[in-house]
Protein backbone atom coordinates (compact mmCIF):
# COMPACT_ATOMS: atom_id res chain seq x y z
CA UNK A 1 0.00 0.00 0.00
CA UNK A 2 2.86 2.55 0.99
CA UNK A 3 4.04 1.26 -2.97
CA UNK A 4 0.91 2.21 -4.57
CA UNK A 5 0.86 5.66 -2.87
CA UNK A 6 4.49 6.75 -3.16
CA UNK A 7 3.88 5.69 -7.36
CA UNK A 8 0.87 8.28 -6.71
CA UNK A 9 3.11 11.14 -5.16
CA UNK A 10 6.15 10.48 -6.86
CA UNK A 11 3.95 10.76 -10.62
CA UNK A 12 2.48 14.38 -9.18
CA UNK A 13 6.41 15.49 -8.04
CA UNK A 14 7.50 14.43 -11.25
CA UNK A 15 5.20 15.88 -14.23
CA UNK A 16 6.05 19.47 -13.51
CA UNK A 17 9.58 18.60 -15.06
CA UNK A 18 8.61 17.78 -18.71
CA UNK A 19 6.02 20.58 -18.56
CA UNK A 20 8.29 23.20 -17.73
CA UNK A 21 11.25 22.01 -19.72
CA UNK A 22 9.37 20.75 -22.82
CA UNK A 23 5.77 22.42 -22.54
CA UNK A 24 4.10 18.73 -22.67
CA UNK A 25 2.20 18.28 -19.22
CA UNK A 26 2.21 14.72 -18.48
CA UNK A 27 -0.80 14.70 -16.86
CA UNK A 28 -3.88 17.30 -16.79
CA UNK A 29 -3.17 18.37 -13.40
CA UNK A 30 0.02 19.83 -14.66
CA UNK A 31 -1.38 21.88 -17.21
CA UNK A 32 -1.59 25.41 -15.38
CA UNK A 33 1.74 25.07 -14.83
CA UNK A 34 2.81 25.46 -18.41
CA UNK A 35 1.37 28.35 -18.74
CA UNK A 36 4.43 29.99 -17.08
CA UNK A 37 6.92 27.31 -16.67
CA UNK A 38 7.79 27.00 -20.00
CA UNK A 39 7.58 30.74 -20.47
CA UNK A 40 10.27 30.76 -17.19
CA UNK A 41 12.55 28.17 -18.94
CA UNK A 42 12.48 30.22 -22.82
CA UNK A 43 13.83 33.12 -20.68
CA UNK A 44 16.84 30.57 -19.22
CA UNK A 45 15.19 30.58 -15.61
CA UNK A 46 14.56 27.12 -16.15
CA UNK A 47 15.71 26.33 -12.42
CA UNK A 48 14.22 28.08 -10.35
CA UNK A 49 11.33 27.44 -12.10
CA UNK A 50 11.80 23.80 -11.35
CA UNK A 51 13.02 24.66 -7.55
CA UNK A 52 9.85 26.58 -6.85
CA UNK A 53 8.08 23.83 -8.12
CA UNK A 54 10.03 20.95 -6.25
CA UNK A 55 9.83 23.12 -2.97
CA UNK A 56 6.34 24.40 -3.69
CA UNK A 57 5.00 20.55 -3.61
CA UNK A 58 6.85 19.65 -0.59
CA UNK A 59 5.33 22.37 1.50
CA UNK A 60 1.74 21.62 0.02
CA UNK A 61 2.46 17.94 0.06
CA UNK A 62 3.62 18.41 4.12
CA UNK A 63 0.83 20.72 5.03
CA UNK A 64 -1.70 18.78 3.64
CA UNK A 65 -0.42 15.74 5.53
CA UNK A 66 -0.52 17.21 8.61
CA UNK A 67 -3.93 18.32 7.81
CA UNK A 68 -4.89 14.56 6.89
CA UNK A 69 -3.56 13.91 10.46
CA UNK A 70 -5.38 16.50 12.47
CA UNK A 71 -8.71 17.52 10.40
CA UNK A 72 -9.97 14.74 8.53
CA UNK A 73 -13.03 13.67 9.90
CA UNK A 74 -14.39 17.43 9.75
CA UNK A 75 -13.22 18.01 6.54
CA UNK A 76 -14.91 15.27 5.12
CA UNK A 77 -18.41 16.34 6.88
CA UNK A 78 -17.80 19.73 4.82
CA UNK A 79 -17.30 17.93 1.64
CA UNK A 80 -20.62 15.55 2.15
CA UNK A 81 -22.55 18.70 1.95
CA UNK A 82 -22.08 18.66 -2.07
CA UNK A 83 -24.61 17.81 -4.08
CA UNK A 84 -25.23 18.00 -7.51
CA UNK A 85 -25.99 21.79 -7.33
CA UNK A 86 -23.30 22.90 -5.34
CA UNK A 87 -21.29 20.93 -7.75
CA UNK A 88 -22.41 22.38 -10.97
CA UNK A 89 -22.29 25.51 -9.22
CA UNK A 90 -18.55 24.89 -8.37
CA UNK A 91 -17.48 24.18 -12.08
CA UNK A 92 -19.47 27.10 -13.68
CA UNK A 93 -17.48 29.21 -11.00
CA UNK A 94 -13.87 27.42 -12.53
CA UNK A 95 -15.47 27.83 -15.91
CA UNK A 96 -15.58 31.89 -15.64
CA UNK A 97 -12.61 32.11 -13.42
CA UNK A 98 -10.20 30.30 -15.96
CA UNK A 99 -11.41 31.92 -19.00
CA UNK A 100 -11.48 35.84 -17.33
CA UNK A 101 -7.68 35.46 -16.50
CA UNK A 102 -6.34 33.38 -19.72
CA UNK A 103 -5.26 35.00 -22.33
CA UNK A 104 -5.20 38.80 -23.32
CA UNK A 105 -8.78 39.03 -24.15
CA UNK A 106 -11.84 37.44 -22.32
CA UNK A 107 -14.12 36.49 -25.31
CA UNK A 108 -11.09 34.39 -26.90
CA UNK A 109 -10.69 32.83 -23.81
CA UNK A 110 -14.22 31.86 -23.36
CA UNK A 111 -14.38 31.03 -27.14
CA UNK A 112 -11.19 28.68 -26.20
CA UNK A 113 -13.69 27.34 -23.21
CA UNK A 114 -16.53 26.71 -25.90
CA UNK A 115 -14.36 24.60 -27.90
CA UNK A 116 -13.29 22.63 -25.19
CA UNK A 117 -17.33 22.08 -24.12
CA UNK A 118 -17.82 21.30 -27.34
CA UNK A 119 -15.22 18.59 -27.27
CA UNK A 120 -16.74 16.92 -23.68
CA UNK A 121 -20.16 15.72 -25.59
CA UNK A 122 -18.43 13.54 -27.80
CA UNK A 123 -19.00 9.77 -27.03
CA UNK A 124 -21.88 7.97 -25.16
CA UNK A 125 -24.30 10.39 -22.78
CA UNK A 126 -24.84 8.97 -19.60
CA UNK A 127 -28.07 9.56 -18.92
CA UNK A 128 -30.02 8.37 -21.97
CA UNK A 129 -26.90 6.42 -23.29
CA UNK A 130 -26.87 7.80 -27.10
CA UNK A 131 -24.02 8.07 -29.24
CA UNK A 132 -23.09 11.82 -29.50
CA UNK A 133 -20.41 13.21 -32.15
CA UNK A 134 -18.70 9.90 -32.60
CA UNK A 135 -19.53 9.78 -36.30
CA UNK A 136 -19.33 6.08 -36.28
CA UNK A 137 -15.71 5.62 -34.45
CA UNK A 138 -15.92 3.11 -31.83
CA UNK A 139 -12.60 4.30 -30.18
CA UNK A 140 -14.76 7.79 -29.68
CA UNK A 141 -17.21 6.37 -27.56
CA UNK A 142 -15.60 6.64 -24.30
CA UNK A 143 -14.94 10.07 -25.02
CA UNK A 144 -11.57 11.88 -26.38
CA UNK A 145 -8.33 11.01 -24.19
CA UNK A 146 -7.95 14.48 -21.65
CA UNK A 147 -3.88 13.86 -22.44
CA UNK A 148 -4.33 13.27 -26.19
CA UNK A 149 -6.02 16.77 -25.89
CA UNK A 150 -3.18 18.52 -23.74
CA UNK A 151 -0.38 17.14 -25.57
CA UNK A 152 -1.55 17.80 -28.76
CA UNK A 153 -2.99 21.58 -28.03
CA UNK A 154 0.50 22.28 -26.01
CA UNK A 155 3.38 20.11 -27.34
CA UNK A 156 2.21 19.33 -30.59
CA UNK A 157 0.88 22.33 -31.70
CA UNK A 158 4.41 24.40 -30.10
CA UNK A 159 6.08 22.15 -32.39
CA UNK A 160 4.50 22.78 -35.74
CA UNK A 161 4.29 26.47 -34.41
CA UNK A 162 7.88 26.60 -34.60
CA UNK A 163 8.53 24.93 -37.24
CA UNK A 164 6.41 26.96 -39.45
CA UNK A 165 8.09 30.43 -38.11
CA UNK A 166 10.62 29.82 -36.73
CA UNK A 167 12.64 32.24 -38.72
CA UNK A 168 10.05 34.82 -37.52
CA UNK A 169 10.07 33.92 -33.61
CA UNK A 170 11.86 35.99 -31.12
CA UNK A 171 10.92 33.62 -27.81
CA UNK A 172 14.21 32.29 -28.64
CA UNK A 173 15.51 29.87 -25.65
CA UNK A 174 18.16 32.20 -24.25
CA UNK A 175 20.52 30.77 -22.47
CA UNK A 176 20.72 29.72 -18.67
CA UNK A 177 21.41 33.27 -16.84
CA UNK A 178 22.69 33.38 -13.08
CA UNK A 179 22.06 30.66 -10.38
CA UNK A 180 20.23 27.47 -10.82
CA UNK A 181 18.80 28.13 -7.53
CA UNK A 182 16.21 30.37 -6.51
CA UNK A 183 16.89 34.04 -5.71
CA UNK A 184 15.50 36.13 -2.60
CA UNK A 185 13.28 38.05 -4.95
CA UNK A 186 12.40 34.25 -5.96
CA UNK A 187 11.38 33.29 -2.55
CA UNK A 188 9.48 36.12 -1.03
CA UNK A 189 7.67 35.68 -4.08
CA UNK A 190 6.70 32.04 -4.16
CA UNK A 191 6.10 31.35 -0.09
CA UNK A 192 2.65 33.25 -0.69
CA UNK A 193 1.02 31.34 -3.62
CA UNK A 194 2.73 28.03 -1.91
CA UNK A 195 0.54 28.77 0.97
CA UNK A 196 -2.79 30.05 -0.57
CA UNK A 197 -2.19 27.18 -3.16
CA UNK A 198 -2.30 25.00 0.11
CA UNK A 199 -5.71 26.07 0.97
CA UNK A 200 -7.12 26.04 -2.26
CA UNK A 201 -5.77 22.41 -3.49
CA UNK A 202 -6.59 20.43 0.20
CA UNK A 203 -10.40 21.16 0.58
CA UNK A 204 -11.19 20.03 -3.45
CA UNK A 205 -8.80 16.99 -3.14
CA UNK A 206 -11.55 16.01 -0.33
CA UNK A 207 -14.67 16.71 -2.48
CA UNK A 208 -16.04 13.48 -5.24
CA UNK A 209 -15.55 15.02 -8.64
CA UNK A 210 -13.24 17.78 -7.44
CA UNK A 211 -9.52 16.72 -8.77
CA UNK A 212 -6.51 18.72 -9.07
CA UNK A 213 -7.41 20.84 -12.41
CA UNK A 214 -10.03 23.05 -10.59
CA UNK A 215 -7.46 23.95 -8.06
CA UNK A 216 -4.64 24.40 -9.73
CA UNK A 217 -6.33 26.98 -12.32
CA UNK A 218 -8.28 28.34 -9.03
CA UNK A 219 -4.62 29.19 -7.64
CA UNK A 220 -3.30 30.45 -11.01
CA UNK A 221 -6.01 32.76 -11.31
CA UNK A 222 -5.62 33.79 -7.68
CA UNK A 223 -1.91 34.59 -7.82
CA UNK A 224 -2.27 36.65 -11.10
CA UNK A 225 -5.14 39.23 -9.33
CA UNK A 226 -2.95 39.22 -6.36
CA UNK A 227 0.69 39.37 -8.00
CA UNK A 228 2.26 43.10 -7.69
CA UNK A 229 3.71 42.14 -10.91
CA UNK A 230 0.83 41.29 -13.12
CA UNK A 231 2.32 42.16 -16.21
CA UNK A 232 4.53 39.23 -16.31
CA UNK A 233 2.12 36.54 -16.54
CA UNK A 234 2.26 35.35 -19.92
CA UNK A 235 5.91 36.00 -19.97
CA UNK A 236 7.52 33.19 -17.03
CA UNK A 237 6.08 34.33 -13.71
CA UNK A 238 7.18 32.68 -11.03
CA UNK A 239 3.84 32.97 -8.94
CA UNK A 240 2.67 30.98 -11.62
CA UNK A 241 4.58 28.39 -11.64
CA UNK A 242 5.13 27.87 -7.42
CA UNK A 243 0.93 28.54 -6.85
CA UNK A 244 -0.25 25.58 -9.57
CA UNK A 245 2.47 23.27 -8.15
CA UNK A 246 1.62 23.55 -4.62
CA UNK A 247 -2.17 23.13 -5.37
CA UNK A 248 -1.85 19.60 -7.54
CA UNK A 249 0.29 18.37 -4.35
CA UNK A 250 -2.25 19.46 -2.01
CA UNK A 251 -5.15 18.17 -3.76
CA UNK A 252 -3.39 14.92 -4.61
CA UNK A 253 -3.10 14.37 -0.63
CA UNK A 254 -6.36 15.87 -0.25
CA UNK A 255 -8.14 12.70 -1.83
CA UNK A 256 -6.84 10.42 0.57
CA UNK A 257 -9.44 12.05 3.23
CA UNK A 258 -12.61 10.78 1.92
CA UNK A 259 -10.94 7.35 1.14
CA UNK A 260 -9.45 6.17 4.51
CA UNK A 261 -12.05 7.95 6.33
CA UNK A 262 -15.32 6.96 4.48
CA UNK A 263 -14.20 4.79 2.17
CA UNK A 264 -15.21 7.20 -1.06
CA UNK A 265 -12.58 7.00 -3.85
CA UNK A 266 -12.60 10.54 -5.55
CA UNK A 267 -10.41 9.80 -8.26
CA UNK A 268 -9.33 7.41 -10.66
CA UNK A 269 -6.42 6.91 -8.86
CA UNK A 270 -8.36 7.05 -5.60
CA UNK A 271 -10.11 4.16 -6.83
CA UNK A 272 -6.90 2.28 -7.75
CA UNK A 273 -5.82 2.50 -4.18
CA UNK A 274 -9.23 1.43 -2.85
CA UNK A 275 -8.30 -1.68 -4.94
CA UNK A 276 -5.46 -2.60 -3.09
CA UNK A 277 -6.98 -1.83 0.73
CA UNK A 278 -9.97 -4.34 -1.05
CA UNK A 279 -7.32 -6.73 -1.93
CA UNK A 280 -5.68 -7.34 1.36
CA UNK A 281 -9.16 -7.43 3.28
CA UNK A 282 -9.32 -4.22 4.03
CA UNK A 283 -12.13 -1.83 3.65
CA UNK A 284 -11.58 1.29 4.33
CA UNK A 285 -13.59 3.43 6.52
CA UNK A 286 -14.28 5.08 10.36
CA UNK A 287 -13.89 1.37 11.60
CA UNK A 288 -10.38 1.46 9.68
CA UNK A 289 -8.26 3.64 12.19
CA UNK A 290 -10.03 1.47 15.25
CA UNK A 291 -8.94 -2.22 13.18
CA UNK A 292 -6.22 -1.08 11.68
CA UNK A 293 -4.56 2.18 13.39
CA UNK A 294 -0.72 0.93 12.69
CA UNK A 295 -1.76 0.64 8.88
CA UNK A 296 -3.04 3.52 8.95
CA UNK A 297 -1.15 5.47 10.48
CA UNK A 298 1.56 3.93 8.93
CA UNK A 299 0.40 4.81 5.17
CA UNK A 300 0.25 8.54 6.58
CA UNK A 301 3.39 8.52 7.99
CA UNK A 302 5.21 7.10 4.68
CA UNK A 303 3.73 10.83 2.95
CA UNK A 304 5.76 12.53 5.22
CA UNK A 305 8.86 10.67 4.40
CA UNK A 306 8.05 10.75 0.65
CA UNK A 307 7.90 14.33 0.52
CA UNK A 308 11.16 14.45 1.93
CA UNK A 309 12.49 12.05 -0.03
CA UNK A 310 10.79 13.58 -2.94
CA UNK A 311 12.57 17.17 -2.69
CA UNK A 312 16.03 15.64 -1.91
CA UNK A 313 16.01 13.68 -5.39
CA UNK A 314 14.29 16.50 -7.27
CA UNK A 315 16.59 19.33 -5.46
CA UNK A 316 20.56 18.31 -6.98
CA UNK A 317 18.59 17.26 -10.31
CA UNK A 318 18.04 20.60 -11.28
CA UNK A 319 21.37 21.36 -13.20
CA UNK A 320 20.93 18.03 -15.04
CA UNK A 321 17.35 18.42 -16.19
CA UNK A 322 17.85 21.90 -17.87
CA UNK A 323 20.37 20.55 -19.88
CA UNK A 324 17.67 19.64 -22.01
CA UNK A 325 17.24 22.73 -23.16
CA UNK A 326 20.73 22.76 -24.98
CA UNK A 327 19.56 20.53 -27.52
CA UNK A 328 19.75 22.37 -30.78
CA UNK A 329 16.06 23.37 -31.23
CA UNK A 330 15.22 20.98 -34.34
CA UNK A 331 16.22 17.72 -32.56
CA UNK A 332 14.08 19.16 -29.50
CA UNK A 333 11.09 19.65 -31.25
CA UNK A 334 11.61 16.64 -33.13
CA UNK A 335 11.74 14.48 -30.21
CA UNK A 336 9.25 16.18 -28.48
CA UNK A 337 6.71 14.74 -31.57
CA UNK A 338 8.19 11.63 -31.41
CA UNK A 339 8.05 10.98 -27.37
CA UNK A 340 4.15 12.50 -27.80
CA UNK A 341 3.39 9.90 -30.74
CA UNK A 342 5.19 7.05 -28.63
CA UNK A 343 2.78 8.56 -25.50
CA UNK A 344 -0.46 8.73 -27.39
CA UNK A 345 -0.34 5.28 -29.23
CA UNK A 346 0.53 3.64 -26.02
CA UNK A 347 -2.73 4.96 -24.15
CA UNK A 348 -5.05 2.37 -26.05
CA UNK A 349 -2.96 1.00 -28.91
CA UNK A 350 -4.91 2.94 -31.50
CA UNK A 351 -4.53 4.76 -34.89
CA UNK A 352 -7.28 6.88 -33.89
CA UNK A 353 -6.02 8.37 -30.90
CA UNK A 354 -2.40 9.02 -33.15
CA UNK A 355 -5.16 10.73 -35.37
CA UNK A 356 -6.81 12.36 -33.15
CA UNK A 357 -3.53 13.95 -31.87
CA UNK A 358 -2.29 15.23 -34.88
CA UNK A 359 -5.66 17.02 -35.38
CA UNK A 360 -5.47 18.73 -31.92
CA UNK A 361 -1.68 20.00 -32.59
CA UNK A 362 -3.21 21.42 -35.61
CA UNK A 363 -5.90 23.01 -33.58
CA UNK A 364 -3.53 24.02 -31.00
CA UNK A 365 -1.15 25.87 -33.48
CA UNK A 366 -4.07 27.61 -35.20
CA UNK A 367 -5.43 29.06 -31.64
CA UNK A 368 -1.60 29.82 -30.97
CA UNK A 369 -1.81 31.76 -34.55
CA UNK A 370 -4.28 33.50 -33.72
CA UNK A 371 -3.83 34.47 -29.76
CA UNK A 372 -6.43 31.97 -28.64
CA UNK A 373 -5.27 30.34 -25.40
CA UNK A 374 -5.42 26.71 -25.41
CA UNK A 375 -5.60 26.23 -21.50
CA UNK A 376 -9.84 27.01 -21.42
CA UNK A 377 -10.23 24.44 -23.96
CA UNK A 378 -8.75 21.47 -21.98
CA UNK A 379 -10.49 22.50 -18.99
CA UNK A 380 -13.64 22.53 -21.25
CA UNK A 381 -13.06 18.99 -21.70
CA UNK A 382 -12.42 17.66 -18.73
CA UNK A 383 -15.05 19.73 -16.29
CA UNK A 384 -17.55 20.01 -19.40
CA UNK A 385 -18.55 16.62 -18.86
CA UNK A 386 -19.08 16.83 -14.99
CA UNK A 387 -20.46 19.66 -15.25
CA UNK A 388 -23.23 18.42 -17.39
CA UNK A 389 -23.92 15.60 -15.50
CA UNK A 390 -24.51 17.17 -12.22
CA UNK A 391 -26.72 19.74 -13.98
CA UNK A 392 -29.29 17.26 -15.01
CA UNK A 393 -28.77 15.57 -11.83
CA UNK A 394 -29.37 18.32 -10.26
CA UNK A 395 -32.45 18.79 -12.38
CA UNK A 396 -33.45 15.55 -12.22
CA UNK A 397 -33.94 15.45 -8.65
CA UNK A 398 -35.65 18.89 -8.43
CA UNK A 399 -38.29 17.66 -10.99
CA UNK A 400 -37.58 19.85 -13.28
CA UNK A 401 -36.95 22.79 -10.93
CA UNK A 402 -33.89 25.33 -11.88
CA UNK A 403 -34.94 27.50 -8.70
CA UNK A 404 -32.64 24.20 -7.24
CA UNK A 405 -29.63 25.84 -8.16
CA UNK A 406 -30.25 29.13 -5.37
CA UNK A 407 -31.92 27.43 -3.31
CA UNK A 408 -28.91 25.65 -1.73
CA UNK A 409 -26.80 28.04 -0.08
CA UNK A 410 -23.48 26.98 -0.93
CA UNK A 411 -24.26 26.65 -4.46
CA UNK A 412 -26.05 30.00 -4.54
CA UNK A 413 -23.29 31.76 -3.06
CA UNK A 414 -20.80 30.44 -5.29
CA UNK A 415 -23.13 31.67 -8.41
CA UNK A 416 -23.38 34.96 -6.94
CA UNK A 417 -19.33 34.91 -6.85
CA UNK A 418 -19.53 33.99 -10.53
CA UNK A 419 -21.86 36.69 -11.41
CA UNK A 420 -19.47 39.20 -9.40
CA UNK A 421 -16.47 37.79 -11.32
CA UNK A 422 -18.45 38.81 -14.59
CA UNK A 423 -19.99 42.05 -13.31
CA UNK A 424 -17.39 43.82 -11.21
CA UNK A 425 -14.61 44.38 -14.47
CA UNK A 426 -17.11 45.16 -16.27
CA UNK A 427 -18.89 47.90 -14.12
CA UNK A 428 -15.48 49.33 -13.46
CA UNK A 429 -14.57 49.97 -17.10
CA UNK A 430 -17.86 51.47 -17.19
CA UNK A 431 -17.02 53.91 -14.33
CA UNK A 432 -13.34 54.69 -15.47
CA UNK A 433 -14.98 55.59 -19.24
CA UNK A 434 -17.93 57.88 -17.38
CA UNK A 435 -15.22 59.80 -15.07
CA UNK A 436 -12.85 60.02 -17.95
CA UNK A 437 -15.78 61.39 -19.97
CA UNK A 438 -16.56 63.66 -17.08
CA UNK A 439 -13.31 65.07 -16.52
CA UNK A 440 -12.40 66.78 -20.03
CA UNK A 441 -16.53 68.56 -19.22
CA UNK A 442 -15.70 69.72 -15.83
CA UNK A 443 -11.88 71.11 -17.12
CA UNK A 444 -13.87 73.34 -19.66
CA UNK A 445 -16.09 75.01 -16.95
Amino acid sequence: LIMFAGIYYGAMYGGSTTTILLNTPGESASIATALEGNRMAKRGRAGPALATAAIGSFVAGSIATLLLTLLAPVVVEIALKFGPAEYFALMVFAFVTVAAVLGASTVRGLTSLFVGLLLGLVGIDEQTGQMRFAFGVPELLDGIDVVVLAVGLFAVGEALYVAAYQSRVREEMEKMSGSLWMSRDDWRRSWPAWLRATAIGFPFGTIPAGGAEIPTFLSYATEKKLSKHPEEFGNGAIEGVAGPEAANNAAATGVLVPLLTLGIPTSATAAILLAAFQNYGLQPGPLLFQTQSALVWGLIASLYVGNVLLLVLNLPLIGLWVKVLQIPKPLLYGGILVFATLGAYSLHQSVVDLATLYVFGVLGFVMRRWGFPVAPAVIGLILGPLAESQFRRALAISQGDPSVFFAHPISAALLALTALLVLVPWLVKVQREWRARRQPATARR
